[in-house]
């Protein structure tokens, strides 16, 4: 793949995001990755929906210009769904994907250590605390103490279960008195 993209300049910034558009689709599973890469989460722009380990598969018929995405919401009720199959489907149409299918798997269901390390760090520059890794250890990761993103003190404090989406829960940090969103380990 050339560093020059064959499509449009503007291609992604109808998706929210103004990252170079990659080529026109090569066919292979790789190229379809590094497409969807590029695609941001509609509530948290600064994280692609493959970093935060929405998308989970892709198979893909070159021959056919055929691709089938397979896609774990964060949560069974989460309201971004719809938005997110249809982003998808916008993207792979306009990527030369003839018969882009978006399959959606509840099972198993999505988990915060689904965020890759390179999600983390964009959650962490966005200003919210990415999630402690859970593995199975549910109770010793509801006794975790978040990191102020700002400062970085561990010295926080919950102030709502619940944040501007049902994933995150909103804290205080008590070093530096600035309220932050906590990503919440599932």
């Amino acid at each position: 793949m050339s560093a020059q993209a064959s499509l449009p300049r503007d291609f992604f910034a109808a998706f929210g995001t103004t990252e170079p558009a990659p080529e026109w689709w090569d066919g292979s599973e790789e190229h379809l990755w590094v497409i969807l890469r590029g695609i941001p989460d509609p509530e948290i722009p600064a994280i692609s929906l493959v970093d935060l380990g929405i998308v989970r598969e892709v198979h893909c018929e070159s021959g056919a210009r055929a691709a089938t995405v397979v896609i774990t919401p964060t949560y069974a009720g989460c309201p971004a769904t719809e938005a997110i199959r249809q982003q998808i489907q916008r993207v792979l149409e306009a990527a030369g994907v003839t018969s882009p299918a978006i399959e959606l798997r509840i099972s198993p269901p999505w988990t915060t250590d689904w965020i890759t390390a390179t999600g983390r760090e964009a959650l962490q520059q966005f200003g919210i605390t990415p999630p402690c890794t859970i593995a199975g250890n549910l109770p010793r990761a509801l006794q975790f103490r978040p990191a102020c993103p700002r400062c970085g003190s561990h010295q926080t404090e919950q102030i709502s279960a619940f944040g501007a989406t049902p994933c995150k829960a909103l804290h205080r940090c008590q070093q530096c008195r600035e309220p932050f969103d906590y990503f919440k380990p599932l």
